[in-house]
């Protein structure tokens, strides 16, 4: 039975076929039957190709959980960027602490946690070497040559261009010339003898200022930031800015022959004529430090970069180390027995290496200052006048105009010694007065009486620096904001010590002290009470009275003595029992020492 629509109603038309629906077959021109697909308005007239999207199923849960690898099974599994041994081996942090000895659980959990901490440290520490692109190289010669044969024109003729323009010359004549580096390596500061003051950013070559100061100049220094520097001159040292204006004149720093400046402490050092060591903190303007060393005139002086203690050479042979709150020296190294006639410090705070009219260098490792013989120890031909250290610890030494370099600081040989030759050898127009090492560059910057010279010596710097310490390529914005931080970090002049691991250590008593400290409490006096009664009118007063007052005096100081004693006693045996029980205050206190002097109860007798 089919469905009648009803009267009144217009018959409903068929509905509109979709494009996925299958249609009727159509007859072609051939004879045969074709489908045709019907599409929706909106992809009627459209020409272009659509995208299928392929529908993933999801995947189904396995019936039963995988098993769980072995231990064995996950080591012999390669990681995905596995490192080379060597490399974990250098930053590795010693072997692991095994907890077999360890009583309880829960500190063997403790301590393998630990290792687990230490184990990932040490593989990023490694993976972070990656991230150090430049490599140090040195200069290797064919069999049958040495490094010392190679001249600066055949260093400079194989090296790229922008290393070759680091070769030059200066040919000035108001010598002789004292030269300092930034800290960054980026600026170079001249000073003459005769007055000639030049800044200029030696890479660029481009002149900051340039002066004659009218009279003699003894030392030059850069000061915190690129833009200040401090000249010793004839009679006061005087700061000057990038261009050349004077800004301060600090009249008590007198006939300076020698500067140098502390960049974590704001301290810039100076040594003068009548022995004096002066400590300038430039950040307030004020001397922390200014006392008579006893070493008459101050020639030789450097700074320690670890601890910021100055080192000090003498007449004497001795070198004595300074501190600005100190007035007598931290500690005396004698390196020679006949006069010094230079010291140098590396860069890392670990040895120093001095020279003697005795024609010999030694280097000796500040941080043992114990030891009676040096760890290095060879001669020369003639006295070395000016020593420095480099970066990557290459050691630079000149005698009169003759220049020489060692590549290795703790083993390198003399001129001397056959076996070991120097590293580079160059003879200089006139007699060397400066020698400094550039940071972050293979550079040598050499000051002499005629001018300046930089030579290159490859290796010697440190290829890979860190921007937030030392950058460079700052900016002025940089410059400002790396200012505002080094003042906000500055550390006080009064934690420059031999050991500054002293000053986050706890100078915690030792047993010993604490029980000499309770066995003095036994043996305490009470103190002498000189009483001088008050003269009286006749009458008023007598012997007797005056004898009573006294004893009544006496009693009562000793009353109030006796009362403290005891309480310093309750103070000592309450810390003992807390040290003693513990954080949980579970354990029984043992008995302590003054328990044993205490005498014992009486007995009660039985009624």
């Amino acid at each position: 039975m089919t469905k009648v629509a009803p009267k009144g109603r217009p018959k409903a038309k068929t509905p509109y076929k979709r494009y996925f629906e299958e249609q009727k077959p159509t007859e072609t021109g051939d004879g045969e039957l074709k489908h045709v697909k019907v599409f929706s308005k909106n992809r009627q007239n459209f020409t272009g190709d659509f995208i299928s999207m392929l529908n993933k199923t999801k995947k189904s849960r396995p019936a039963k959980p995988a098993a769980k690898p072995t231990k064995e099974e996950l080591e012999s599994r390669p990681k995905k960027n596995p490192i080379p041994k060597e490399i974990l081996d250098k930053y590795s942090r010693g072997e692991q602490v095994q907890p077999k000895g360890v009583k309880t659980r829960h500190f063997k959990e403790q301590q393998t946690r630990k290792e687990v901490y230490l184990e990932y440290a040490t593989e990023q520490a490694a993976r972070t070497e990656l991230l150090l692109q430049e490599t140090a190289g040195q200069l290797e010669a064919d069999e049958g040559e040495t490094t010392a044969e190679f001249r600066q024109s055949q260093i400079a003729d194989n090296v790229d261009i922008q290393s070759s323009a680091k070769h030059f010359n200066l040919n000035m004549e108001f010598g002789p010339y004292q030269m300092r580096y930034t800290k960054n390596g980026r600026h170079l500061l001249l000073g003459g003898r005769r007055g000639h003051v030049a800044a200029f950013d030696w890479v660029t070559k481009r002149l900051h200022c340039e002066f004659n100061a009218m009279e003699s100049v003894e030392d030059v220094q850069w000061l915190h930031v690129p833009t200040m520097y401090a000249v010793a001159q004839k009679s006061w040292v005087y700061f000057y800015d990038k261009k050349g204006t004077e800004l301060h004149c600090i009249k008590r720093l007198n006939r300076v022959n020698r500067l140098d400046f502390l960049p974590y402490h704001f301290l810039l050092a100076a040594g003068n004529s009548a022995g004096y060591a002066s400590w300038l903190d430039v950040s307030i303007g004020e001397l922390v430090g200014n006392f008579n060393t006893g070493l008459g005139d101050i020639r030789m002086m450097r700074h320690n970069p670890r601890n910021g203690v100055l080192c000090i050479g003498g007449g004497r042979g001795v070198v004595s180390m300074w501190s600005p709150k100190v007035r007598e020296p931290l500690a005396k190294l004698l390196c020679h027995s006949t006069a010094m006639t230079a010291l140098a410090v590396d860069p890392k705070g670990q040895h120093l290496v001095t020279a003697g009219l005795d024609r010999a260098v030694k280097v000796w490792d500040i941080r043992m200052l114990v030891q009676d013989k040096p760890l290095t120890h060879f001669q020369l031909r003639l006295p070395a006048n000016e020593l420095d250290v480099s970066q990557r610890g290459m050691l630079a030494l000149s005698q009169g105009t003759y220049l020489e370099t060692y590549s290795d600081l703790l083993s390198g040989g003399g001129s001397g010694d056959g076996t070991r030759l120097p590293y580079i050898r160059q003879r200089c127009d006139a007699f060397v007065h400066g020698l400094r090492f550039c940071p972050y560059e293979d550079v040598l910057g050499v000051a002499t009486a005629k001018g300046f010279q930089s030579l290159l010596v490859p290796g010697s710097g440190e290829p890979n620096f860190d921007a937030l310490e030392d950058n460079p390529f700052e900016t002025s914005k940089q410059r400002r904001e790396h200012e505002v931080h080094a003042l906000l970090e500055k550390i006080p002049s009064e934690l420059i010590t031999l050991d500054p691991q002293e000053i986050t250590g706890v100078d915690a008593p030792t047993l010993q002290e604490k029980i000499d400290a309770k066995r003095k409490l036994f043996h305490l006096k009470a103190p002498s009470i000189n009483m001088k009664s008050r003269h009286k009118m006749k009458g008023r007063g007598g012997t007797a009275k005056a004898a009573r007052n006294k004893q009544i005096v006496k009693d009562a100081k000793r009353k109030e003595f006796i009362a403290e004693v005891r309480e310093a006693k309750k103070n000592v045996i309450k810390q003992h029992t807390t040290n003693e029980a513990g954080a949980k205050g579970k354990a029984k206190a043992p008995r302590s020492v003054l328990d044993r002097f205490k005498p014992k109860p009486p007995k009660k007798q039985k009624t």
